[in-house]
């Protein structure tokens, strides 16, 4: 149970507080209600973006990392589809530290074209080194466009296109800053040694005098329900041929997810799976395969990736596949398999609170997406799952109409002339 109390600014900044005085540290996490779905098609890539830029100077502050290090802090970010997410951890008597830094660039950054030209370069770069030099990088490049024909998950984190963030300039900068980056798009969890009344007297000292921005009302087009299969292949300079199948499935606090959650579980959750006994210990069909799915907030994805073993031909690992998906479409998942992957599941979150930042996390995730006791209820909700409720989510999810298949396969050599 993550206990906590909150209040709201005047400027609509969410703000909650988590104590903890069995540790001298403390956590700020800002969450901003912003990620690639919010991005215009012809200009993704931008939530990205200011992860990067945030940290090149605010307003009043040139340097952001340099303040974190002397106060014996770590500091970091990322952002998803769905959120950009702004964390510090430092010595508990050092909190206002992150008050004053976070406020200064939340209030503006700097809006220095210097620290756009270096922040591009280093996003270039690594969709370069990430998406298109690495083996399988591209892989989701593909698949999002695959499985998404009307949502802007079909588009990945870091843009549809490098060339968007090459033609960036600092008004399109501006724009999105004064757009989305606003007290009242943010949610903000402080987290450890710390009192309430603390917290909010350094949120009213520190982001009070921070205008609101106008109200963001998200308008995104849903995305229709599939009626076939899809398929895709594509081929570069991999060490495997590989296998991935994507079913779309409910958002990450939607009915229906953790049953569909669990169902990945039981399907390539560790060796004691059904896809790793079945297709890789027992038919040595594939050298590596598991099962994820993507906790979009918005309807998202169950995968299947495996990598084939040399020799074997994709159409006959993905046959194989679907008579696994079948079986368990068919005939559901035994009680003892449920229950391994419930008891997996209870100890991943029990786990994952020991972590004051997971807790500050968790609490903002939550509150972002409508109601921050979600935060304490993952764990009921997955002990009270039913084989019923798994086999009702099999059948719905991984119906073979539901399915978008990406054959990626190992790009055939040029000869050598002798």
């Amino acid at each position: 149970m993550i206990r906590y109390k909150q209040f709201t600014l005047d400027n609509g900044l969410k703000v909650f507080v988590h104590e903890d005085f069995s540790t001298p540290m403390a956590a700020v996490n800002i969450l901003y209600n912003v990620g690639s779905r919010d991005e215009d098609e012809e200009r993704t890539g931008f939530a990205h973006l200011f992860e990067h830029l945030m940290f090149g100077g605010s307003q009043h502050i040139p340097n952001y990392d340099i303040p974190v290090q002397n106060v014996g802090g770590e500091n970091n970010a990322f952002t998803s589809p769905d959120i950009t997410n702004y964390y510090i951890t430092l010595p508990a008597d050092n909190v206002e530290t992150a008050f004053w830094l976070e406020s200064d660039r939340m209030l503006s950054l700097s809006f220095d074209p210097n620290v756009l030209e270096v922040q591009r370069k280093v996003v270039i770069e690594e969709f370069k080194q990430r998406y298109l030099n690495q083996p399988y990088g591209d892989m989701w490049l593909k698949l999002r466009p695959l499985a998404y024909k009307a949502h802007p998950y079909r588009w990945a984190t870091i843009g549809k296109d490098i060339e968007h963030i090459e033609r960036a300039t600092i008004d399109d900068v501006k724009d999105f800053f004064f757009r989305f980056y606003r007290p009242n798009n943010a949610i903000m969890v402080v987290a450890g040694a710390v009192t309430f009344e603390k917290v909010q007297q350094l949120a009213e000292k520190w982001f009070c005098n921070i205008p609101a921005g106008a109200a963001y009302v998200r308008n995104i087009p849903k995305e229709p329900v599939q009626t076939e299969a899809r398929y895709l292949e594509t081929s570069a300079a991999v060490p495997l041929n590989s296998l991935i199948k994507v079913f779309h499935m409910p958002g990450r606090y939607e009915d229906g997810f953790y049953a569909a959650d669990l169902l990945s579980d039981v399907l390539g959750r560790g060796k004691s799976s059904r896809l790793y006994q079945n297709l890789l210990k027992e038919k040595s069909l594939f050298n590596s395969i598991n099962a994820s799915v993507t906790s979009s907030l918005d309807p998202g994805l169950l995968m299947i990736k495996g990598n084939l073993n040399p020799g074997v031909k994709l159409e006959d690992a993905d046959n194989a596949v679907n008579e696994v998906l079948q079986e368990i479409i068919e005939n559901g998942a035994s009680e003892e398999e449920v229950t391994k992957v419930k008891n997996q599941s209870e100890a991943s979150i029990a786990f994952s609170e020991v972590e004051l930042l997971n807790r500050a996390m968790n609490l903002a995730f939550a509150a972002n997406a409508g109601n921050v006791d979600w935060a304490n209820a993952d764990a009921e909700i997955i002990r009270n799952l039913t084989p019923s409720d798994i086999h009702t989510a099999a059948k719905t999810v991984l119906n073979p109409a539901n399915a978008s298949t990406l054959y990626y396969r190992v790009e055939a050599k040029e000869p050598v002339l002798a």
